[in-house]
């Protein structure tokens, strides 16, 4: 009985070792634009995107003594928007704080 529990629980926190990463890629001429490259890169690699949107965010946090929210600080966030053409979704890139935080396809 304890071994099977011993197996089970190594199973189980193999599965959850490893985060799921559900990040799309796209390719940009002879570049694969993904998540790990920084917004220089992007740019550098797929050009000015053909759609750009900022905005500037507050950061709350809960008060543990009174449980009013209170303002912490700022977060930007950016949209870029990458259109392929005809054939391809548009691509949305989304960046906050200076870091690509997620890439998606666009539904046609």
């Amino acid at each position: 009985m304890k071994l099977r529990f011993v197996i089970a629980l190594t199973a189980l926190s193999g599965i959850f070792a490893f985060p799921a990463v559900a990040d799309e890629s796209f390719r940009c001429g002879k570049w694969i634009a993904s998540s790990d490259m920084t917004p220089a890169e992007l740019a550098e690699k797929c050009g000015a995107p053909t759609l750009h949107e900022s905005r500037t965010e507050d950061v709350l946090v809960r008060n543990r003594n009174t449980g009013l929210m209170m303002k912490t600080g700022e977060t930007r966030i950016e949209t870029w928007t990458y259109e392929r053409g005809t054939q391809a979704a548009p691509m949305v890139v989304t960046i906050v704080d200076g870091r690509i935080k997620s890439i998606d396809r666009l539904a046609k």
